[in-house]
């Protein structure tokens, strides 16, 4: 696919992010959205098996499931069931509360699901101060349940100051299961607003992650960490932010935003409800402008063809501005400009700042 082809917008998203519910029995620290309690005006059972079949019409390759646990809502698994009938391949995000051997089995016969369990450190003294305390051995014997029933799935963690120094133990234990190690950003939305000071990694942190990143092919990190890695890995990916040019944000309650780190009034497209979701996907002036979004600051860099700028979501959260450049990039953090500089191998050294509370 063309970087052109995308940045005029496709026929329909290769994929969306679709929050299903933002009710949760965890208060992750680093929470996207804020969640914990169930939004009054959610879809419903119904307006959620719509929704579905203008997916499956549209021919939306994949359709990323979460919240909020997505699990928690008593129809879910009718409307994964369904979702699947109607031929939408879907990635669903657990907490893996709610992980148990009949939940597994039933799991277990869906052929095109991905499932994603959140693990926030390799000890229960890394992640239960983030996910909460008791967490650790719950997600284990989630990842122990799904393993031994069959279920393919990959252990999702948010790259913190705190698991930063585990990201060899975290690996292996995913491979115990064996399961694939996907490695999310943490951006500052949501309650990550509050947490950035302290869980946010460090500048040095992330250069090594890129030169750590180099050495383990097989670890995932399936968002906008192509501002932070080499060529070499980024050319294994999409070179572009793809909010609005190749997926999109759908709340609970229906509304539409570019992507899950951009869901404030600012970026609001429209509401499911009241216009078509390809209407919106046509024809936004949200989207449109994130199509022909341009960082001039960037476009002198001789790295701009594989980065384009970056993250428009972590610019926005950290400068109130779009059109700033992503302030992670590793030019960025070297220089605090645009212009390319070779990369400097960094010790992994651990950060010892202390989660409040």
């Amino acid at each position: 696919m063309s970087a052109n082809m995308a940045r005029n917008g496709l026929r329909a998203p290769v994929n969306i992010t679709w929050e299903i519910t933002f009710d949760c029995m965890l208060r992750c620290r680093h929470c996207l959205s804020d969640a914990g309690h169930a939004l009054a005006d959610e879809l419903d059972t119904d307006q959620c098996r719509r929704l579905i079949d203008e997916f499956s019409r549209l021919k939306v390759f994949q359709v990323n499931i979460g919240g909020g646990e997505p699990f928690i809502r008593d129809d879910f698994l009718e409307l994964l069931d369904y979702a699947h009938e109607r031929g939408v391949v879907t990635c669903v995000s657990t907490n893996g509360m709610l992980i148990d051997d009949q939940l597994s089995k039933h799991l277990s016969r869906l052929k095109n699901l991905y499932l994603q369990l959140s693990l926030d450190g390799a000890t229960a003294e890394i992640n239960d101060p983030i996910r909460g305390a008791g967490t650790y051995k719950r997600i284990l014997s989630a990842a122990d349940s799904l393993a031994s029933n069959g279920v393919d799935f990959s252990i999702n963690t948010v790259l913190t100051r705190m698991n930063y120094p585990q990201l060899d133990e975290m690996r292996n234990l995913a491979r115990g299961y064996g399961a694939e190690l996907r490695v999310s950003r943490f951006r500052p939305s949501g309650r990550a607003r509050d947490s950035h000071e302290y869980l946010a990694p460090s500048a040095d942190q992330l250069e090594a992650f890129a030169d750590w990143l180099e050495g383990h092919d097989l670890v995932r990190t399936g968002d906008s960490f192509f501002c932070l890695t080499s060529e070499n890995r980024r050319r294994k990916g999409l070179d572009m932010c793809g909010a609005a040019k190749m997926t999109c944000c759908i709340t609970p309650a229906g509304d539409v935003y570019p992507c899950a780190f951009l869901q404030v009034q600012d970026f609001w497209v429209g509401n499911i409800r009241d216009v078509a979701f390809k209407t919106l996907w046509d024809h936004s002036p949200v989207f449109k402008g994130l199509r022909n979004l341009k960082i001039d600051t960037c476009e002198s860099c001789d790295r701009f063809d594989i980065c384009r700028g970056g993250c428009p979501a972590v610019a926005y959260h950290r400068f109130g501005d779009i059109h700033r450049p992503d302030p992670e990039c590793l030019v960025n953090l070297k220089t605090g400009g645009s212009v390319s500089m070779p990369y400097q191998r960094k010790e992994l050294k651990a950060n010892t700042t202390s989660i409040p509370g």
